[in-house]
């Protein structure tokens, strides 16, 4: 072991691990903090690969992936979102995830300074620590329903703070910043000169009129921003490895060479997969949409009657509760529910959250699924609960 790089942070290693084989060992378990969306990719777009496949479409695409495909995903920013983005500013990686690292790779030098909403993604944190920067959490509160608040952004940057990461809506806590708010975060991000990293992976699916504002279209920001995101959320794609940046033409150049070194190219038939999803139609997302709304709707009434508190999500498919009610802290928490309930679900700490009353429940499991797990941990209160 001590031949290892110390690079590499293990934080959340332990604790996930040990959730994960508790739960192998048990039958029937009911995952209520997954990410993965459990619907199935829309037909057409498993259609395309399967023909590019059989056309031959299995080699080697530019690094920055196929002109036609870079062009549709500038046409659906425009389309979607209103953002003003060439082809040659887009550049496709595999998933949202290898984004993440390019975009440090590209733009961080030891001890520059990183700005991350808490909670947050973790794989931030590990794609800043790696490349020498330094992580300083902007802290978000259940009573602002996890929105970033610009006083708290503008109260943490230093000299040393190079870029600032907006993700809305937000994984775990489902938070949608709203657009003043967004408006307030542009105007500091000029005023202090800071890049701006927008991770819009979830910005399809929001609820009850929750607006979504890329912060790209306001004035003085497309040339600070570098906007992310990718299928795997809004069409169920987690599998097919396809994402995106857009950016001005400085920034995506720097990421190429990294990016060629990274995977070389985006999986190719994914690549056709992901063209589809851009430019075919639409309804399935939609259908979607519809049905985690409705499983939303049973979670958050099965987590009032179980005396749970949230942040009312008003996107993405989480919800950040917290279990102060139950009278112990996330991480006792979890392990009891899972032992006694098979119940699995996420404790705040692995989204870097010090504050231990939260935990993450996802609505990727089916209606009678999530009403099944209310009933478990209802009937395993006094098993589970202290007080």
């Amino acid at each position: 072991m001590r031949s290892l790089a110390q690079r590499v942070p293990a934080k959340d290693a332990v604790y996930r691990t040990k959730l994960i084989e508790q739960a192998a060992k048990l039958e029937d378990v009911i995952a209520m903090g997954l990410g993965d969306p459990d619907l199935p990719t829309p037909p057409h777009i498993a259609e395309a690969a399967r023909e590019a496949i059989a056309r031959g479409e299995t080699h080697y695409t530019h690094p920055s992936g196929m002109p036609k495909l870079r062009q549709a995903i500038a046409d659906l920013l425009n389309r979607d979102f209103g953002l003003d983005y060439t082809a040659e500013e887009t550049l496709v990686t595999a998933g949202t995830q290898e984004g993440v690292m390019l975009l440090m790779l590209a733009l961080v030098d030891p001890g520059d300074e990183v700005l991350l909403p808490s909670p947050r993604f973790t794989s931030y944190d590990t794609a800043v620590e790696l490349c020498g920067g330094v992580v300083v959490s902007v802290p978000t509160y259940q009573k602002d329903k996890f929105a970033l608040v610009p006083a708290e952004i503008e109260a943490r940057i230093t000299p040393r703070t190079k870029m600032l990461v907006l993700i809305t809506p937000n994984n775990p806590t489902g938070a949608v910043t709203p657009p003043d708010a967004i408006r307030e975060i542009a105007e500091i991000a000029k005023r202090h000169d800071i890049i701006v990293v927008s991770d819009e992976i979830y910005a399809t699916l929001l609820f009850d009129g929750a607006e979504h504002l890329s912060i790209g279209t306001l004035p003085g920001m497309r040339d600070r921003t570098i906007t992310m995101n990718g299928f795997s959320k809004s069409h169920a794609m987690t599998g097919w490895r396809i994402g995106y940046l857009a950016a001005p033409q400085p920034f995506i150049q720097r990421m190429v060479e990294p990016r060629h070194t990274l995977s070389i190219n985006a999986c190719t038939p994914s690549q056709w997969a992901a063209l589809a999803a851009a430019t075919g139609p639409q309804d399935a997302v939609k259908e979607m949409l519809a049905i985690y709304s409705s499983r939303r709707e049973v979670l958050l009434r099965g987590l009032d009657e179980l005396g749970f508190s949230y942040g009312e999500p008003a996107g993405a498919f989480y919800v950040y509760t917290n279990i102060e009610a139950s009278g112990l802290p996330a991480t006792e928490f979890c392990g009891k529910l899972l032992a006694e309930a098979r119940v699995l679900v996420q404790p705040g700490m692995l989204f870097a959250d010090p504050d231990d009353r939260y935990v993450r429940m996802s609505l990727l499991q089916p209606k009678h699924r999530i009403e099944e797990a209310i009933s478990r941990i209802k009937s395993a209160r006094s098993r589970v609960f202290k007080t």
